[in-house]
């Protein structure tokens, strides 16, 4: 049995309420709903929340609240880490039998179920990875950024022969990429180690993704599928979802 997990807390700073604020007319976190429902790789989707509000609300859209996360787990000094421990603890003294946890952060809403598919089988076929996190590349390499040191620009890596390595072409440098929360696959017995995604992980590249941290994101958000729009809401807008 292949298990999504959606972590949805209530607390936000930069946002409030970000993971039930409507996108298009619908909470944010039912798109992440609908992308693993529409996905044929996954059997069961599950919400890892402390809020009773975020809960209502997933179960609204199809998804299972099984439990509840602690408070104490669901602060903004809370990791990733703390709430797949918990939720692991969780399904195993339940006597869920599984393979894998599915990862869908509801604040990278716009997914294609068939590229979860694809993400998953190929996380399958992999033995020995660890886990999988998905990622897209970034124009700009970290060496290239910069930061404020005594009220002045520094680079972040001094030990660089050359002192102005951050003014060298981008091409000079490897490819850098950022995960993005897309898919995230994790394996229980790794994070029953203390580790959320091991030391094998495997990279899964997509297209630049907009994940959102802040209101200008959902506007931008908006825009998009306004203009383009887009097949998770054409579904939130059908009935099918309440099949």
């Amino acid at each position: 049995m292949n298990i999504a997990l959606i972590p949805a807390r209530i607390g936000s700073k930069g946002v409030s309420k970000k993971n039930i604020r409507l996108l298009g007319g619908y909470p944010l976190i039912a798109y992440s709903i609908a992308a693993a429902k529409l996905c044929k790789d996954i059997d069961q989707v599950l919400v890892s929340t402390e809020s009773s509000e975020i809960a209502k609300i997933a179960k609204f859209y199809g998804a299972l609240v099984p439990f509840m996360r602690p408070v104490e787990l669901s602060q903004d000094s809370s990791t990733a880490l703390d709430y797949m421990s918990h939720a692991v603890n969780w399904f195993y003294h339940n006597s869920y039998k599984f393979e894998m946890i599915i990862q869908l952060l509801p604040t990278t809403p716009l997914r294609d179920p068939f590229v979860l598919s694809d993400a998953i089988r190929i996380f399958q076929a992999h033995y020995k990875a660890d886990s999988l996190r998905s990622a897209h590349e970034l124009a700009e390499p970290p060496q290239k950024m910069m930061r404020i040191e005594a009220g002045y620009f520094t680079g972040f890596f001094p030990e660089y022969k050359n002192r102005e390595y951050y003014n060298l072409p981008r091409q000079t440098f490897p490819k850098a990429y950022h995960p993005n929360g897309y898919i995230e696959i994790v394996r229980p017995e790794i994070v029953n180690e203390g580790t959320l995604f091991g030391t094998i992980v495997m990279p899964f590249i997509t297209p630049h993704v907009v994940e959102i941290d802040q209101s200008e994101d959902f506007e931008y958000l908006e825009y998009l599928i306004e203009k383009n729009g887009h097949p998770l809401l054409d579904y939130l807008k059908s009935d099918m979802w309440k099949l």
